[in-house]
């Protein structure tokens, strides 16, 4: 997959994020209790943050999990430092204000060490080509809140318009084929699940 990734992103680019709204669906899709991701408790407190990743998110201030939650996604994700890559990608395409004024979003979100994954001119080229980049970006959004346990076996519609496959190894929760690293991340409005590759939407 991952050569899959870097092929499809020399073609055309790489990153991720977008939005738009659909709050009333979520309870359908994700109104199961949180399932069993080994690396955290997410079963034993599904209202949580879970994932080794979120020891790098800052214990306090506006990038803490309590400042994020006081702010719509593109703020909140710009006042953390785990996720400023994906911050420069999202005001490029210019999708802030998408974000922002959106409701009931999920947002599937790599950290800075997933766009490292990407060769830097690949990167450097995505970034100029708005189009791309907010295809790519909001190939990373659903329009519904989804709970940790609704993603122990789902699927879901992106805002791009391509699906996205998500499990529960046992070990930890899988989209597509990046792990997510800390989820259940609440922004006022949007759930965010941290993780470690950029998703790339079929051509």
């Amino acid at each position: 997959m991952k050569t899959r990734v870097l092929a499809v992103g020399m073609l055309t680019g790489g990153l991720l994020l977008s939005a738009a709204a659909c709050g009333g669906d979520d309870k359908s899709a994700s109104s199961t209790p949180a399932g069993g991701g080994a690396t955290t408790s997410s079963a034993a407190m599904p209202d949580k943050p879970f994932g080794p990743g979120c020891s790098a998110v800052p214990n306090s201030g506006k990038g803490s999990f309590s400042g994020m939650a006081q702010d719509p996604v593109a703020t909140a994700a710009s006042s953390n430092p785990v996720l400023s890559t994906l911050v420069t990608a999202v005001k490029k395409a210019g999708l802030v204000d998408t974000l922002n004024s959106a409701q009931n979003l999920t947002v599937f979100a790599p950290t800075n060490d997933a766009f490292a994954k990407i060769p830097k001119k690949t990167l450097t080229k995505v970034l100029a080509d708005k189009k791309t980049l907010s295809s790519i970006l909001t190939y990373h959004v659903v329009g519904q809140r989804v709970a940790p346990g609704g993603l122990t076996s789902g699927s879901f519609k992106t805002l791009q318009g391509g699906m996205v496959t998500t499990s529960d190894s046992g070990e930890s929760y899988k989209v597509n084929d990046a792990n997510v690293v800390c989820g259940n991340v609440q922004t006022a409005n949007a759930t965010v699940y941290i993780i470690d590759s950029v998703l790339m939407p079929e051509k």
